[in-house]
């Protein structure tokens, strides 16, 4: 049986194993969460553990993403790889220093395409505003990247990109959520928290998902590879932000779903999502990674968070038998 089960921790406690499960102990008292399917515990809250532990979640197969007090990605622990590849390590090494820009620009291009997708709703029902940079996406981004430029140039049009999308919301947000700078670290309002919390998931999620190809994390492309950080997850994240993280975010803030007044810290200038305006968000960011559509190639539904893992097969593909790299694309759904 496939593993596909998440479990979130919002709480202070301790983690250990109680026979075939975990146990999740504190003032609350034991909460038992069932190993069998869970492929991913988040803890979003300070947790203890021991080595123990760690033994019985990694034979398990389980993944442990640890988040910070301001709901910023702190660190994952997974089980050793199974599935290493040195041929395609060598591969995606070669294609860093030989084709780089290649995929590079398409990672940017999806992201661009990917956006006017999720705007183009927006300027459906009214907000012509939006034409101007919608027609941008449209025609001047893929002009540019068509151009003979180099990876700093590259990385300047998708700034050029996330700058001015969030300058838009200014059109179909309402005032508490416009954002006037990003700021991640911390997030300094309350825009700022939902962007950074979101994609702190998103990444995490991605994570997972490269983890069951054969692709190695640490070699990029968009991203400069660095240490201490998975730069492929960066990677192929980007092209998801707008369809997931942002569709959520939308929808949450439009529909009233977060208000600042009631799911965010005061104490922080409201800068951050308080329990309860995590859990609504993670709920409506689960439900919108695990939506179902019909993929018109494979003849079959998947989820977005399925696309993730595919994009990566895609990028095989692409190392391996050479065949063109196009990120998933909402439009096209594939």
């Amino acid at each position: 049986m496939a593993k596909n089960h998440t479990q979130y921790i919002f709480s202070m406690g301790e983690l250990k194993r109680k026979d075939n499960s975990i146990d999740f102990y504190n003032s609350k008292g034991h909460n038992y969460i069932p190993i069998e399917d869970l492929k991913e515990l988040y803890c979003l809250a300070e947790v203890s553990l021991n080595s123990k532990f760690l033994d019985f979640i990694a034979k398990a197969g389980v993944t442990v993403h640890f988040f910070n007090y301001y709901g910023n990605y702190s660190g994952s622990f997974y089980p050793k790889e199974q599935l290493i590849s040195g041929d395609l390590t060598i591969s995606q090494a070669l294609a860093h220093a030989e084709r780089r820009l290649v995929i590079a620009k398409a990672i940017v291009q999806g992201i661009g395409d990917n956006i006017r997708e999720v705007l183009y709703h927006y300027y459906r029902h009214g907000k012509k505003e939006l034409k101007p940079f919608l027609d941008w996406l449209k025609d001047d981004v893929k002009k540019l990247l068509s151009e003979d430029i180099d990876i700093k140039q590259i990385l300047w049009i998708e700034g050029q990109i996330w700058a001015k999308f969030y300058d838009s919301f200014r059109i179909f947000l309402p005032e508490d959520f416009i954002l006037n700078k990003r700021v991640k670290r911390p997030p300094d309002n309350p825009i700022n928290a939902l962007i950074s919390f979101g994609n702190s998931l998103l990444y995490t999620k991605t994570i997972s998902a490269i983890y069951r190809t054969h692709l190695n994390q640490s070699i990029s492309f968009l991203h400069s590879p660095r240490e201490g950080r998975f730069s492929l997850s960066l990677d192929l994240s980007e092209v998801f932000k707008p369809v997931i993280v942002f569709r959520t975010i939308f929808d949450l803030v439009n529909k009233k779903k977060l208000v600042v007044s009631k799911y965010f810290e005061k104490k922080v200038n409201y800068a951050l999502l308080n329990q309860e305006g995590k859990m609504i968000f993670i709920e409506a960011f689960e439900s919108r990674i695990n939506e179902t559509f019909m993929h018109p190639v494979l003849k079959r539904k998947t989820t977005y968070k399925n696309a993730i893992k595919l994009d990566g097969y895609k990028l095989i593909k692409f190392l391996v038998e050479e065949e063109p790299f196009v990120p998933f694309r909402l439009k096209d759904k594939c």
